[in-house]
């Protein structure tokens, strides 16, 4: 009875340590949860049940420790996360206040990765690089940029600020600011509000594939094409009764 009862009270003051820790260390992550997510219900849920949130504890303790250049430890804390989470965010990377990880399932974040503020990752989304290239080979994502689910930011490339990339796109290339991203590769469908020609429905929660559209524009010329010639035939039989 003795030992449920330590037990109980060493969960109980972990817990309250826990989250006056995330209140005071996580502020602005906590914000950014409670903001972009209809489903949040207040601070004390993202804090004990929010993976997203959970994988940027083990990611500022593990760059802390990289950044003491203590050996080994950082790695080992990374990973510790990743099993925990299935959220992986390498220690050297660099990331600015307010990012918010939703659900964050297979998100992977590379060791040269710069991220700004006020960031938000949906899960799948990966911050990588192209090849086996030293120094600098990973994104610069600014600030207030949305990666769409499952889409991938590979090399050395810059994503401007206030940029929506949307869900699966592959975006190897630069991107302006103020700019939306579809496809693969990865395209910019509207700049500063205009959609650029050839753009395409810029809703992200119902983003359509780039390719599929094209084909449907083919599809249709296509069916024009066969009833004017259908059209032209059926003229030309009435020509030769007469």
């Amino acid at each position: 009875m003795d030992i449920f009862m330590d037990i109980l009270v060493f969960l109980v003051v972990f817990a309250a340590v826990f989250y006056s820790a995330g209140r005071i260390f996580f502020a602005g992550e906590l914000k950014a949860a409670l903001e972009r997510d209809p489903a949040a219900n207040g601070y004390a849920e993202i804090i004990f049940t929010y993976s997203g949130y959970h994988a940027l504890v083990f990611y500022r303790i593990s760059s802390i420790l990289k950044k003491t250049n203590v050996p080994f430890l950082p790695r080992f804390v990374s990973q510790l996360g990743k099993w925990m989470t299935g959220i992986e965010i390498h220690p050297g990377a660099t990331i600015g206040e307010g990012l918010f990880i939703d659900h964050g399932m297979g998100v992977v974040i590379g060791e040269t990765a710069v991220i700004g503020k006020n960031v938000t990752l949906f899960q799948g989304v990966t911050l990588g690089g192209t090849g086996k290239e030293k120094g600098k080979r990973h994104p610069t994502i600014g600030n207030n940029v949305v990666v769409g689910a499952g889409a991938k930011v590979l090399g050395n490339i810059t994503i401007g600020d206030n940029v929506m990339i949307g869900a699966n796109a592959v975006v190897l290339r630069d991107v302006p600011e103020d700019s939306t991203v579809v496809g693969v590769p990865g395209r910019v469908a509207k700049r500063k509000g205009k959609r650029l020609p050839g753009g395409i429905n810029l809703d992200h929660s119902s983003l359509p594939d780039p390719l599929a559209q094209a084909l449907e524009r083919l599809q249709h010329e296509i069916d024009h094409i066969e009833t004017e010639i259908a059209d032209y035939h059926e003229r030309k039989g009435e020509n030769q009764k007469h």
